[in-house]
């Protein structure tokens, strides 16, 4: 993984970006795509792009707390669709407005995390 992504991460040292500036490093590094994250898949283009579990992978997932107050959290799905070039960012709230998803797209999720940490401890 690279380092300036997971220097994104560092919560609690006031080193932690805002979300805004973290879209626009991560848009820098290529990911222009705009995916929304749906029940069992995530779409793009505005629904016209459908892609499965299985032919994308979260390359990162960012999450943002503001301190002063706890109901505006949001998380950031970073993505890359495999064996294309299309990259792209999904924002959403966290919480009590976080859209459901199906366990394929959480098994998806942990699958990804778990290559991630394997490839961070190689």
């Amino acid at each position: 993984m690279d380092a300036q992504l997971n220097s994104m991460k560092t919560a609690g040292t006031g080193a932690m970006k805002t979300i805004s500036d973290s879209i626009r490093e991560l848009q820098v590094k290529g990911y222009t795509a705009s995916f929304e994250l749906c029940y069992d898949h995530i779409s793009c283009g505005s629904g016209d792009i459908v892609i499965q579990p299985d032919e994308f992978f979260f390359d990162d997932v960012l999450r943002f707390e503001n301190s002063s107050d706890p109901d505006d959290q949001s998380i950031l799905y970073v993505i890359s669709v495999l064996g294309t070039n299309l990259k792209g960012l999904c924002a959403e709230s966290y919480g009590l407005y976080h859209n459901d998803i199906s366990q394929s797209m959480i098994n998806r999720l942990q699958e990804c995390h778990a290559q991630r940490r394997i490839t961070a401890l190689s």
